[in-house]
């Protein structure tokens, strides 16, 4: 067993508890959120997207969230990737923000649908243009058979782009993860963690239930 392994760290920044927790997802989300970028943690906003095919075999990946509301969580990919083609036949995916300095995570897991062209824009147009030349000549997921090639396709689209920002490619765009339960995870001591989840209400009258969840 190595080292690593044998270590153990306590978790003893505090607990969560029904009263303390916002009276919505959303705005307990902007807290923690908050206090993740006021920390100064690296990557704030990168969360695991999980993903399933058709078999239900499953996938995982990082990416950066561009944007929450109470409609959901949306980020930004190639439709010809891997998780798209996924989405297609099983649009359902689960979230994960690992704020481990914090002992903190949220987890989310809900429905998946496209956000619109001019939505699509927004969350394009402020790239840096090396990051959108990469983007446009990189077909995500697919084999190539060197870093070289790949190279040598951003630098020919940037030969044939014009100065300034590269149009958003059709092929590119966003996706929203429209939640039905948030789950919010504060590390406890002794392992004894604080698993608050809000979970959408299918009944007559809609809105959120929260539950308390086993460590």
């Amino acid at each position: 067993m190595s080292d690593l392994i044998r270590m153990r760290r306590d978790y003893d920044d505090g607990g969560l508890s029904e009263e303390t927790l916002a009276a919505t997802w959303l705005e307990q989300f902007d807290s923690w959120f908050a206090a993740a970028v006021a920390a100064e943690l690296p990557e704030p906003n990168a969360m695991v997207v999980a993903t399933a095919d058709a078999d239900g075999a499953p996938d995982a990946r990082v990416v950066l969230m561009k944007g929450y509301d109470v409609s959901g969580f949306t980020f930004g990919t190639s439709y010809a990737s891997t998780k798209a083609a996924q989405l297609v036949v099983n649009p359902r995916a689960a979230l994960v923000f690992p704020w481990h300095a914090l002992q903190r995570q949220v987890r989310v897991a809900g429905t998946v649908e496209r956000i619109g062209p001019s939505a699509s824009d927004a969350l394009w147009d402020p790239r840096p243009r090396g990051s959108q030349l990469a983007a446009a000549a990189s077909v995500q997921s697919t084999v190539v058979d060197s870093r070289e090639e790949l190279v040598a396709r951003v630098r020919l689209l940037d030969e044939q782009t014009p100065p300034g920002p590269v149009p958003r490619p059709a092929v590119w765009g966003g996706y929203r993860v429209v939640p039905e339960t948030v789950e919010f995870w504060q590390g406890g001591h002794d392992r004894l963690h604080d698993r608050l989840r809000f979970r959408r209400d299918d009944g007559e009258g809609g809105g959120w239930v929260v539950q308390r969840l086993a460590p």
